[in-house]
């Protein structure tokens, strides 16, 4: 190893002469010289901060090979011409290259030509490649994107959960793990994956303030984003919709309101995607209309908005998604819309996940800490940075703080909550707090004997909807934190102790997301109410429930009973979502039958 006088003026000079940069920012210098030190990392660092610069220093300061494992071939292709560009021996071996090409890059590697390989994990972690690299000196290995060992391992990516051999195949070189997205389970997940716990971790900060964030509730989707777009017009911007189906319908409806909209998702050609991300990153007023497909890494400094018309998975994923807006460091704009569907899809893509019920739970409660953010009652950067580990002021650049709510006073409710979950321990979840309070005689409750506390019952003038709305938003407040890696349980902060002293109050937001008015009520009707082009499409869902059913082995009922066909028939569902709230939809005839039914109901309207 070099002495640390040498090393300090290689990194400045590498820094200096190669990428043309005068200093590091802020985070960057404290992972460079632990990684020229030999020690492996784990960096967080807000978009647009320059984590890959914690890497390629260091490789470049090192000499020999630095493996750098990434996501996506779109990323790759990024960070190689960007390297090459400045002069660096940066290659990529990947699908999008012929055989002939990626075999002339292995020669280069393994001749010592090239300084960066970059590899993506399933090409990386073969029996061949580990074995071809291990006759090279590799000097450090980067994971780029590491979030993506906790999110994608476990379900449709199971080579990024392998990379934890890399650290028994490679013992003495260290390896840098890096992301912009990690709350405080994802990066012990990864610590703990990738380095069996022993690694240096750097956060240096999530808070982006140049984002002004605000929240919607739905209610007409297309009409909200042409609102939004026109403040914006001119700007270039990304919008994520939850399907690709809706991706498309919003490009088509935004292109017909005159705004330069482009659809990206994964079901498109390919040539057609890549056109549409290159016309985006190089023209200067173009909106992409995308799935979470698109985003990562792309690197387009003046992205000035980001509207989501769903709700994303998790705050994670939200933060991620927003990050990708105002790189330049100039004002930017985040709006989400939400509401009961988006929450109930969601639900069901976490249920259906071939994944198992431990990941699942955890889940479900980085949705739960969304719907809260969702619901903030004041400023939302406190909780979308508490997520993370982070504490701030009111950040006077969000929609609750530039408009206060009309909040309700709500410290009796919460000392109510504080004291049924200092009582039952500290352990448990939100229902069987809100059981408590209620004096609902549940088993759980029973076992546990806390029907025989003072709590119990001390809340039944609320609804279930009412007290899951209170705590989501207590725990946006700060009042109580949520065991996102254990159960689930609910636990006082010091401020929640405080309130529980007497000390402070808590006001929360009472317009919570309700069903929609009377035109989507459930409501049975009669068959003698329907007219006779809904008649006609009942005699024709009745018959395709027939045909369902005898392909079954079942009795026609077991399929959809009368009172949705009817439904079906009078309000004619065109979504997912639409038919989501038919009468007797749950998740597996959501998942099994909408699309049959959809089809018959969209060919009776030719």
């Amino acid at each position: 190893m070099l002495a640390d006088d040498t090393l300090h003026q290689q990194k400045h000079r590498v820094l200096r002469d190669v990428f043309g940069f005068d200093g590091f920012r802020p985070g960057q210098e404290a992972v460079v010289d632990t990684l020229l030190g030999g020690s492996s990392i784990l960096a967080v660092m807000p978009t647009g901060s320059g984590k890959s610069l914690c890497f390629q220093v260091p490789a470049l300061v090192l000499g020999g090979l630095t493996v750098v494992v990434s996501p996506l071939v779109a990323l790759m292709q990024d960070q190689v011409a960007a390297l090459r560009l400045a002069g660096v021996a940066a290659e990529a071996i990947n699908s999008s290259r012929s055989r002939t090409e990626n075999v002339d890059t292995w020669r280069r590697v393994a001749a010592g030509e090239t300084r960066l390989l970059y590899l993506a994990p399933e090409r990386l972690m073969t029996d061949r490649m580990l074995a071809a690299l291990a006759r090279l000196p590799v000097r450090l290995i980067a994971v780029d994107e590491a979030h993506c060992i906790s999110q994608w391992g476990p379900t449709f990516r199971p080579e990024y959960e392998d990379l934890a051999r890399l650290r028994h195949l490679f013992p003495e070189v260290p390896i840098a793990a890096l992301t912009a997205t990690a709350d405080q389970v994802t990066r012990e997940d990864i610590a703990q994956k990738l380095f069996d716990g022993d690694a240096h971790t750097f956060v240096t900060g999530f808070d982006r303030p140049n984002i002004n964030l605000s929240v919607e509730m739905k209610r007409d989707w297309k009409r909200q984003l042409l609102t939004f777009l026109k403040a914006h017009d001119g700007e270039s911007g990304i919008v994520y919709c939850l399907s690709r189906k809706k991706t498309e319908e919003a490009a088509a409806f935004l292109a017909e309101q005159g705004i330069p909209a482009l659809p990206y998702h994964a079901g498109m050609d390919k040539a057609d995607r890549t056109a549409n991300q290159d016309t985006f990153l190089t023209a200067p007023q173009t909106v992409i209309v995308a799935t979470i497909a698109f985003g990562m890494g792309i690197d387009k400094p003046d992205v000035r908005f980001v509207f989501h018309t769903d709700i994303p998975g998790s705050l994670e994923a939200y933060y991620q998604e927003i990050g990708r807006a105002g790189r330049d460091g100039q004002p930017a704009e985040a709006c989400l819309l939400y509401g009961l569907d988006d929450i109930r899809m969601r639900r069901m893509f976490i249920d259906q996940e071939d994944s198992d019920d431990d990941r699942k739970r955890r889940e479900h409660k980085r949705l739960d800490a969304l719907i809260g953010f969702c619901e903030a009652p004041e400023c939302r950067r406190r909780p979308l940075l508490a997520y993370f580990g982070e504490r701030t002021d009111p950040c006077g650049n969000c929609d609750t703080c530039r408009t206060p709510l009309e909040l309700v006073d709500g410290t009796e409710d919460a000392r109510k909550a504080l004291s049924a979950v200092v009582r039952t321990g500290e352990r448990y979840g939100a229902a069987h707090i809100i059981d408590v309070l209620r004096g609902s005689h549940t088993e759980k409750v029973a076992t546990a004997g806390h029907d025989r506390l003072p709590t119990f019952g001390v809340g039944n003038d609320h609804g279930k909807d009412v007290w899951r709305s209170i705590v989501r938003q207590m725990v946006a407040a700060d009042l109580l934190s949520l065991d996102i890696g254990g159960y689930g349980g609910l636990k006082t902060t010091e401020v929640g102790r405080g309130l529980l002293k007497g000390e402070g109050s808590f006001r929360y937001r009472n317009d919570t997301v309700k069903a929609k008015p009377a035109k989507l009520q459930r409501t049975q009707r009669a068959e003698t109410d329907l007219s006779d082009e809904d008649a006609s499409l009942l005699a024709k869902l009745k018959a395709l429930r027939r045909e369902l059913a005898e392909q079954r082995g079942v009795p026609a009922y077991v399929i959809f009973a009368d009172r949705s066909l009817i439904e079906m028939a009078h309000q004619r569902p065109r979504t997912t979502l639409e038919f989501a709230r038919i009468h007797g939809v749950g998740e597996a005839k959501l998942r099994d039958l909408a699309e049959p039914f959809l089809e018959a109901i969209a060919a009776a309207d030719v």
